[in-house]
């Protein structure tokens, strides 16, 4: 297959439209779409979201979201792209009507700026740098490390440390750094999310292992190396360039803003 031939048979210059066009009939009619973002396959193709790995690292169980092979390398297939990215943003918009809480976790160097970025921007919390064990399966245990932090950080601001001998000074810290990095974006979680989306799954396994053990729905980019069964809501995308990562988490964010936006609107606020 040429690469003219290969462009047109996945590229159609026809927009569209975010839970309106495909699949519609399994989609909830109830959802105002006239708050989502539209969909654009050219702005897909643009981004790289189909570009998945070398054949020979596939997962067969990809095997129904991928449309050819090109040059040693899985081609996705976008139509199925859009189709569970949209079933993703319909949740999310409904998920964010009821006032659920959601986490991001990524922490490859290509997603962790955009995971911190995405998250602040819709207001939801996030894991940017490392996931600790028993994050959501020993939460009692997790909350005393966030109370540390949150005590450390008050500290810092009071200028407490300065009182401190230097050495006294520099455990605290350093200690403040590494709880920062770690936990700096739950401080705030007072309780495990609603929902958790992910970005690499087979990086992410620990927190996979503990949304399932804890029955919490999970969203995920999912490259043709991943399992989607272990996935509620499996995008079917690129996860390692940064332009197909944010494209997806834009989508995302924008519909947990859109549904927001709707309550202040619907009630004049």
């Amino acid at each position: 297959m040429d690469s003219s031939n290969f462009q047109s048979s996945i590229f159609q210059k026809t927009k569209i439209t975010s839970i309106n066009s495909i699949n519609e009939q399994n989609l909830d009619s109830n959802v105002v779409t006239s708050f989502l973002k539209p969909i654009y396959l050219e702005q897909l193709m643009k981004a790289g979201v189909h570009y998945g790995h070398q054949v020979q690292y596939w997962n067969p169980k990809m095997s129904e979201f991928i449309y050819t092979e090109k040059n040693g390398v899985h081609i996705l297939n976008l139509l199925k792209t859009i189709s569970c990215l949209q079933k993703a943003c319909q949740y999310v918009f409904k998920s964010s009507q009821m006032n659920k809480t959601f986490l991001f976790v990524g922490t490859k160097y290509q997603a962790s700026k955009l995971i911190a970025n995405q998250a602040q921007k819709c207001g939801a919390f996030y894991i940017n740098k490392r996931w600790l064990g028993g994050m959501l399966t020993n939460w009692s245990t997790m909350q005393t490390r966030i109370e540390m932090l949150n005590s450390l950080e008050q500290e810092f601001n009071e200028n407490r440390f300065s009182s401190y001998p230097k050495k006294q000074a520099a455990v605290l810290m350093r200690q403040l750094t590494v709880l920062q990095n770690n936990l700096g974006g739950v401080k705030s979680m007072t309780r495990v999310p609603d929902i958790v989306i992910i970005v690499d799954q087979n990086r992410e396994y620990l927190a996979v292992s503990e949304c399932r053990k804890l029955n919490i729905p999970i969203i995920s980019l999912v490259d043709s190396n991943c399992n989607p069964d272990f996935i509620d809501f499996p995008i079917p995308a690129n996860d390692d360039a940064q332009r197909s990562i944010n494209y997806v988490l834009t989508q995302l964010t924008d519909s947990i803003l859109a549904a927001k936006d709707q309550f202040l609107s619907s009630h004049d606020i």
